[in-house]
């Protein structure tokens, strides 16, 4: 089978998630401060929620601010955290109003409490919303996530209230912040670095990878539905073997 054939008979990934990542590169190639790098990262994120709608996405996960990022310069995080606010307070409207339903995963505790506040009113508002699933991971790691898991697991064991034989994969899934979402078919990361940056460690243990050389704010239609081909293309065995080509070949 060609490869055209097999991108004709594979439909697009109903979970795509992506690590947004080039902001600050572009804008220093360009003389401009971080900051500004952000702001066009934001109407990069306005235009791929768009197109993940318009090519039939179930789900879109986009990495936006990871536990590690607090690192940076306390002026890029407080940059950082007026951007959510900013989308928040104007996009979400605008959101609900095209059937977008809001999830925010990552860890809130140490978020600020107007933060916390539209992070929730996010979720409630458009709860009832039929079409994409639009995931932020807002102060989000993997690592982080998992640890917090296993917790309530050992919290409920401890209690008596679960056997420690029966805590398997599923139990521990339950436990994440993504319990109730498929698991991502395709991760995509921009501006050509190939790492995955603690980012859906346990949930993309089978999604095919592109690293795709564009810097997150010139991330466009044609650069995702290239995106979409190449996954398209992708043999997925999840540990098994590809079904057999047909040859014409006789045994005796």
């Amino acid at each position: 089978m060609s490869s055209g054939q097999r991108e004709a008979d594979v439909p697009n990934p109903a979970h795509v998630a992506i690590i947004m990542d080039g902001n600050g590169r572009w804008a220093q190639m360009r003389g401009l401060p971080r900051h500004e790098g952000h702001r066009r990262g934001l109407e990069a994120l306005r235009r791929t929620v768009r197109n993940a709608s318009d090519l039939g996405l179930s789900v879109l996960t986009l990495y936006s601010f990871s536990t590690e990022n607090w690192r940076r310069p306390h002026a890029e995080v407080s940059f950082l955290m007026g951007l959510l606010r900013h989308f928040v307070e104007k996009d979400l409207a605008e959101l609900s109003a095209a059937n977008v339903r809001v999830r925010i995963i990552g860890n809130r505790e140490n978020l600020a409490a107007d933060l916390r506040r539209l992070v929730e009113h996010a979720e409630t508002s458009t709860r009832a919303n039929t079409g994409l699933v639009l995931v932020i991971a807002f102060n989000y790691g993997s690592r982080d996530e998992i640890v917090r898991a296993a917790r309530r697991l050992a919290s409920e064991a401890a209690a008596g209230r679960l056997d420690p034989v029966a805590i398997d994969e599923a139990a521990l899934a339950a436990g994440l912040d993504t319990h109730d979402l498929p698991d991502p078919e395709l991760v995509i990361r921009t501006s050509g670095e190939t790492r995955v940056s603690n980012f859906l460690l346990w949930q993309a243990a089978y999604a095919e990878f592109i690293f795709a050389p564009v810097m997150w704010p010139d991330f466009d239609r044609a650069a995702f539905e290239d995106a979409l081909a190449q996954y398209r293309q992708r043999d997925r065995r999840f540990g098994g073997v590809s079904a057999p080509a047909d040859r014409s070949v006789s045994v005796a």
